[in-house]
């Protein structure tokens, strides 16, 4: 082509059955909008590719994503449909053949020429120290994106390590977080993130990654010179290759190529493959009329190619008349005149109900839309929005990608320019609460699947129209996989939004917990770890004290785990605030131990001890038996590390006592061991010996083996320093025959689970 570049649903399934318009999505979201920032305080559990290019597009070894409903058709005629792209447009991927791609020869030409020609800061054929970086700029529309795509597949080979494409600006034109392009870089090569790892920290393990590789980087839409900087590699070995509207002052050595129109010959063949060669041929003067007035850009000859394909009977050179009847927008830079009147000449042909659908999709979040969205936002059924979907994709207004439909980033800011100027903001605002409610229902029916047979949610999830429905659990995680870029923006706008922070709570809650069911914590943490910050976000907003509470524990956990231990010791004592005004007493006492925690990860014995002191205090006062036993064994510990071995045995045999009035036999018996290692380090090696002798019969009684095992290793050890060898052996022979014991019985289980 041009070379520039969960649950209840009455929504039906793709194969005839009808919902009413509205439907419970219609009714849920109505209420949320009417309770515009008057959420209440109850708690909520927190734990572009330009159109020119119409080349398939590839996701490395990826399975294609499973909706709920069966995906979108693939549209004859309108070249062969796209492929997912890993659910988001600023997910990484590769590039497919371009068997839609004309012209350009010699921008390709001066392309490589640059590629091959030794850098500027080189001395005597000495090779670059740093990236190659190769600029390709132009208008949107103009072709750019598939310019590069088409380079990148003609070097490719030379890049073993890939071939990644992805995009810096959102549909909506703002530019993609640095810290969320080298989150999904860094995933691309299988290297995990730290969950609230900042922008600094990310961009330098991307370029350590980079440094390593010998990868092509496609940089596409960059919206300033800083997004593409902050992620280049020192490596002569790497290609980036950065697209963008003008140039990238800042950079250094970059080798600009910008690019216009298409020419005569390349833009008539383009059109071309939409109306067939004979409708060129009848009248070959009203093709390169009509060329002439697309200004040869791609994306406008692609919509009213679409128009033709669409309307057979209709000759060319008709067709251009009704394109100069439609007005140019003077107060539009002349250079985006032509594909804003070819846009507007083929929206004025859509019935209204299209129309209405096609402006509503402008808030198609990532830019991705699939039948359930485009059915949420514009009211309709589920099977009328695949058939709307198929038409705007026929038109190329939209770009089939999978089981979904991509919104070109060129015609992005031109549908949302209609939207706004036709459609009342409270009618958006209902929109847009429509769709997050289904995407709510989808992903409370998403973790659903992953209950046991049985289960009060799974009888829940039966009971559920098909269309929202999973069939599997696998099919569930392919679809959480290929949506989470959308699902993470959804989250992102529900809260932007300000007006529907009810349903952004619910959604957000929705999320972690889908992705927690099928990822794990620790999988998901770097996603948590946003979502939890847009849930704080939204309790800060309304006051909402013990939502404020838990977001910040969560984050804090996520802190502590990978680090960060000054920042989580912030966030606790900040929880500790929230927890305090909301007069919750369990996130006033997880604050409290917390802080105590973060202080013993820091070696600050004697605050550590004081902050579990309160929060034990505060189990006591409230009989929380069980907290106690463990806030007792946490005191021990403490003081066992910073040498108060009288206060640490106190401590451990308190803990003891406790597990032993919840008849918790196994934390009795570890109690003790602690109590015996204290008494050990104290001197006391006779006292150490009863304690850990009684540990060990409180471990055979509680059926512990492997504890047992282990305390009866330790009597070995206590024994020799005692000068009782023979005893010792005897210990440690008992020791082995129970870890046998153990491992014989771990073979039987897993054999008769094979069976």
């Amino acid at each position: 082509m041009g070379g520039q570049a969960a649950p209840q649903d009455t929504a039906g399934p793709r194969d005839g059955a009808r919902s009413a318009p509205g439907g419970e999505d219609v009714a849920r979201a109505a209420d949320d909008v009417a309770a515009v920032r008057s959420a209440p305080a109850g708690r909520v559990p927190v734990l572009e590719a330009d159109p020119a290019d119409r080349t398939p597009r590839t996701v490395s070894d990826r399975a294609p994503a499973v909706a709920p409903d069966a995906g979108p058709r693939a549209t004859p005629g309108v070249g062969p449909p796209a492929r997912p792209v890993a659910g988001a447009t600023n997910r990484p991927t590769s590039p497919a053949p371009a068997r839609w791609f004309f012209g350009r020869q010699r921008e390709l030409k001066a392309l490589h020429s640059d590629i091959e020609r030794a850098g500027l800061n080189t001395i005597a054929g000495r090779r670059a120290a740093h990236t190659r970086v190769l600029l390709i700029a132009g208008q949107r529309g103009a072709g750019r994106t598939a310019l590069a795509r088409e380079l990148a597949r003609q070097v490719g080979r030379r890049y073993p390590d890939g071939v990644l494409h992805i995009r810096l600006t959102e549909p909506g034109g703002e530019p993609v977080p640095v810290e969320r392009t080298a989150r999904d870089l860094l995933g691309e090569f299988d290297i995990p993130a730290p969950p609230g790892a900042g922008e600094d920290e990310l961009s330098e393990m991307v370029r350590a990654a980079l440094a390593e590789r010998r990868v092509l980087l496609l940089l596409d839409d960059a919206h300033d010179a800083e997004q593409v900087d902050l992620l280049l590699p020192e490596n002569p070995d790497c290609l980036v290759v950065a697209v963008a509207r003008g140039p990238l002052t800042g950079i250094p050595d970059i080798r600009p190529c910008t690019v216009g129109g298409l020419d005569a010959k390349s833009a008539i063949e383009l059109l071309g493959t939409f109306t067939g060669s004979v409708r060129i041929t009848v009248d070959p003067q009203a093709a390169e009329t009509l060329a002439e007035e697309c200004a040869g850009q791609p994306v406008a000859l692609c919509l009213v190619g679409g128009w033709l394909a669409t309307h057979p009977r209709v000759s060319v050179a008709d067709a251009t008349k009704r394109l100069c009847a439609v007005p140019e927008d003077v107060e539009l830079p002349r250079s985006a005149r032509p594909l804003a009147r070819a846009f507007r000449f083929v929206y004025g042909e859509l019935p209204p109900s299209t129309a209405a659908m096609l402006r509503l999709l402008a808030l198609a979040p990532a830019g991705f839309a699939d039948a359930h969205t485009a059915s949420a936002l514009s009211g309709c059924s589920v099977s009328a929005a695949t058939a709307a979907l198929d038409d705007l994709a026929a038109l190329s207004l939209l770009r089939p990608a999978g089981d979904q439909f991509e919104i070109p980033g060129s015609l992005a800011p031109l549908m949302r320019a209609l939207m706004e100027t036709h459609d009342r903001p409270a009618e958006v605002q209902l929109a847009t609460a429509r769709m997050l409610e289904r995407t709510v229902r989808l992903l409370q029916s998403c973790r659903a699947v992953t209950e046991p047979e049985g289960s009060p949610a799974r009888m829940k999830l039966a009971a559920l129209p098909r269309a929202v429905r999973f069939p599997t659990t696998r099919a569930a995680a392919e679809w959480l996989s290929s949506r989470r870029p959308a699902l993470l923006a959804s989250a992102r706008l529900a809260v932007a939004d300000g007006g529907l922070d009810t349903l952004a709570r619910r959604l957000v809650s929705a999320l972690v917990r889908a992705l927690a069911a099928h990822q794990g914590t620790d999988a998901a943490a770097p996603d948590l770890y946003g979502l939890h910050q847009l849930v704080l976000g939204v309790a800060e907003r309304q006051g909402l004290h013990r939502e404020e509470a838990a977001a910040l524990l969560n984050i804090g956990d996520l802190d502590a785990r990978t680090g960060r231990t000054h920042d989580a010791l912030a966030r606790y004592r900040s929880a500790l605030d929230a927890g305090k005004a909301a007069n919750d007493h369990y996130a006033t006492g997880r604050a409290m131990e917390s802080v105590g925690s973060a202080y013993q990860e820091l070696q600050d014995w004697h605050r550590a001890a004081d902050w579990y002191g309160r929060a034990l205090a505060q189990r006591l006062s409230r009989g929380e038996r069980a907290e106690e036993a463990r806030l007792y064994g946490r005191l021990g510990t403490v003081h066992t590390y910073a040498g108060r071995y009288g206060e640490a045995l106190r401590h451990w045999r308190a803990a003891a006592a406790g597990f032993r009035r919840l008849q918790d036999l196994t934390g009795q018996a570890r109690a003790l061991s602690e109590a015996a290692r204290v008494q050990e380090y104290a001197g006391r090696p006779e006292d150490s010996l009863h304690t850990c002798q009684e540990a060990v019969e409180w471990a055979r009684l509680a059926g512990d083996t492997p504890l047992q095992a282990e305390l009866e290793l330790r009597l070995a050890d206590t024994l020799e320093r005692l000068g009782d060898p023979t005893a010792a052996r005897l210990h440690r022979k008992a020791s082995d025959r129970l870890l046998a014991t153990t491992a014989s019985a771990y073979e039987i289980r897993s054999t008769s689970a094979e069976d």
